[in-house]
């Protein structure tokens, strides 16, 4: 019996300003293009169980088109498989906070697809001699994971995080209200477990993984992209898993669009020609050139005043060529990391703010770079504002 597991699928995700012809967010476009050939991509393998660990939409409430959308490719799933069975759980991206809210999923339940959404539920299958213990976002007391002893496969299907795995800046950045310790979820008893929330490819067992999103979509998706560089992963993708052999194949699902993480740029001693030469070669450097990507620079010990003086009619140019082009300055701190002898570099406030920006839940509709680029400003307007009023002090003494 083969499976195939994936999650977080953030249908409905926004990001950016740039819109398609008929007017939808692009990166919504992009995430509604990339789980349109997921399901292509599922249908070819024909499993005989598909399970989703939940985040199936972005928002409780996510637009008409992600709405349609999913329903179609769900739709078109169970008629090309009608013969497998399909369970998703709700992620925490799915729950309502309110218990007597329904959840959005259940309208894909007369589809066929077997949606739990509020509380755990065994769903048993005994012409197939399975069981699945599906567990979805959760707020209280967890389960107890116990298989089921009368059937040949158990799985487990969860959203939520198990301590200790994710890293702490994600997993304050998008909390699940369940969060498990490894020996309560009992692992080993189980022939397979299928886990969500986390959106890069992880295997903690030989039968454990989180598949990983299936798009860039998390607040902190260039720290997505340095995890899965060092862990020398393809990118994004899904799990096939075959629960006699335990075979595992992961199948990678290409980005919408790349992204482009230019080298870093140590400003330390440069005037802002140096600087701007730079950063016109790393883009030169881009295979293909920049346009349509999302490309980030960043530059670090740059002084407030040579970040001022970068050429910067050629950084719109760049804004204009690029799906997104984010130019992430840092300016230099000198002092501790903390108040002991300990030598280091203490975060700026800038990089505090940036930080904080960068971590925290916004609404779908709010540009995130924006978000970040405003904070900035108002930290330099309320530097600036303090250097003339103690100028103008000065003077009058």
């Amino acid at each position: 019996m083969r499976l195939v597991h994936l999650s977080d699928l953030h249908l409905g995700y926004r990001q950016f300003q740039r819109t398609t012809p008929t007017g939808i967010n692009q990166r919504e476009a992009d995430v509604a293009s990339v789980f349109r050939s997921t399901i292509d991509r599922i249908i070819a393998i024909a499993p005989d169980v598909v399970v989703i660990a939940g985040d199936i939409f972005h928002n409780v409430r996510p637009s008409n088109p992600a709405i349609i959308h999913a329903f179609s490719q769900f739709s078109r799933l169970t008629q090309s498989l009608p013969d497998a069975v399909v369970v998703i759980v709700a992620g925490n991206h799915d729950t309502p906070r309110a218990v007597e809210t329904g959840c959005i999923l259940r309208l894909f339940a007369p589809l066929g697809v077997q949606v739990v959404d509020h509380e755990p539920r065994r769903l048993h299958f005994a012409g197939r001699d399975l069981s699945i213990f599906a567990v979805p976002e959760l707020r209280g007391a967890f389960p107890s994971f116990d298989p089921d002893p009368s059937v040949r496969y158990n799985i487990l299907v969860m959203h939520g995080e198990i301590t200790g795995i994710i890293p702490q800046a994600i997993a304050e950045s998008d909390r699940s209200s369940l969060s498990v310790a490894p020996d309560d979820l009992r692992a080993a008893q189980w022939s397979y477990v299928a886990l969500g929330h986390y959106h890069v490819f992880r295997q903690l067992w030989p039968n454990t993984y989180y598949s990983g999103s299936i798009e860039y979509t998390s607040p902190n998706f260039w720290g997505e992209v340095a995890e899965e560089r060092a862990a020398r992963l393809p990118g994004k993708g899904m799990i096939e898993y075959d629960l006699d052999s335990g075979k595992r194949t992961f199948h990678p699902i290409a980005s919408a669009r790349p992204l482009v993480d230019l080298s870093i740029i140590s400003a330390r001693g440069m005037a802002s020609s140096d600087v701007d030469d730079a950063i016109r070669a790393n883009v030169a450097r881009v295979s293909g050139g920049i346009e349509d990507k999302i490309v980030r620079q960043v530059v670090r010990d740059i002084p407030r005043h040579i970040a001022r003086e970068l050429d910067h009619k050629v950084l719109r140019e760049y804004k204009r060529s690029a799906l997104h082009f984010h130019l992430d300055a840092r300016r230099p701190d000198p002092s501790r990391a903390s108040a002991s002898a300990t030598p280091g570099r203490r975060p700026s406030l800038a990089d505090t703010v940036r930080d904080k920006l960068w971590s925290r839940q916004l609404p779908s509709d709010i540009d995130r770079d924006m978000l970040v680029e405003l904070g900035l400003q108002y930290l330099r307007q309320a530097d600036d504002a303090e250097t003339a009023a103690l100028t103008t002090v000065s003077e009058t003494e």
